[in-house]
């Protein structure tokens, strides 16, 4: 593992919006929007975290499985990878990665119980296995993920603000339902949840933001994503993503 994140190759991968918010030509072929795709994420998001509460694992690895998921979008389309099959490979490979491993075969049986072969779509181990390859490569075999988690504890300590512990660490939750991990440092996303539990609770923090020296612009942008996800996206997607996955299963 890389020392620090500034070493790693999360850090050197990072990306702008402009180039997560891209939609494949195989993907606009079969009629998909922009719109269609964050609402995809989200969703699979959400599905890794259901299974991941199945199989007993740790928030880390959670985390790192979406985080996964999402980058690997950034190098294929979804007409490609079926994100079906992509989302709980990346669960099991994060919990390898983490040293938390299940194994393929309970997350078979867990992606039964919670309907995840619907449509029409059925997956065994031998796929997952398969897919575990091509993930790998997707990824260029760089699997080092850094979260906001130990940072925002850091800060909020530095910061007198320890109380905060509770919302901030659900807020660093919800992150991932937007493309943030794979967009900005860890620890600007963790100080953005801090922003966002100051503005709820009406802690006045102002001065304390500005001794640490970072980028208030940054920080509120970063703010407003997880408020456009709060807004628009947190409740009602999955109404939404029948009709989008059938626009997968049609030929272009």
């Amino acid at each position: 593992m890389a020392a620090n994140f500034w070493t790693s190759s999360h850090c050197k991968r990072l990306l702008e919006q402009e180039e997560i918010s891209v939609v494949s030509n195989d993907d606009r072929d079969r009629g998909l929007t922009q719109e269609d795709v964050k609402i995809i994420k989200i969703y699979f998001s959400s599905y890794i975290k259901k299974l991941a509460q199945r199989a007993k694992v740790r928030q880390r690895v959670v985390a790192t499985a979406i985080a996964y998921f999402r980058r690997v979008y950034t190098r294929k389309s979804f007409s490609e990878y079926d994100p079906r099959l992509v989302a709980p490979t990346c669960l099991y490979l994060a919990s390898k990665a983490e040293e938390s491993t299940v194994q393929a075969k309970l997350l078979i049986f867990y992606m039964k119980q919670i309907g995840s072969d619907e449509n029409g779509f059925r997956y065994d181990i031998k796929d997952i296995l398969e897919m575990e390859m091509k993930l790998l490569e997707a990824l260029d075999y760089y699997l080092v993920i850094y979260h906001p988690y130990r940072p925002l504890v850091q800060l909020l300590r530095d910061a007198g603000l320890s109380d905060m512990i509770e919302m901030c660490w659900s807020i660093v939750n919800d992150s991932y339902g937007t493309d943030l991990i794979l967009m900005h440092p860890p620890y600007m996303i963790a100080l953005a949840c801090i922003y966002i539990s100051c503005v709820i609770n009406e802690r006045d923090n102002r001065l304390w933001f500005e001794e640490s020296r970072v980028d208030m612009t940054v920080i509120k942008n970063i703010a407003m994503q997880i408020f456009d996800f709060y807004d628009n996206y947190r409740l009602g997607f999955e109404d939404r993503i029948g009709a989008i996955l059938l626009k997968l299963s049609q030929k272009s």
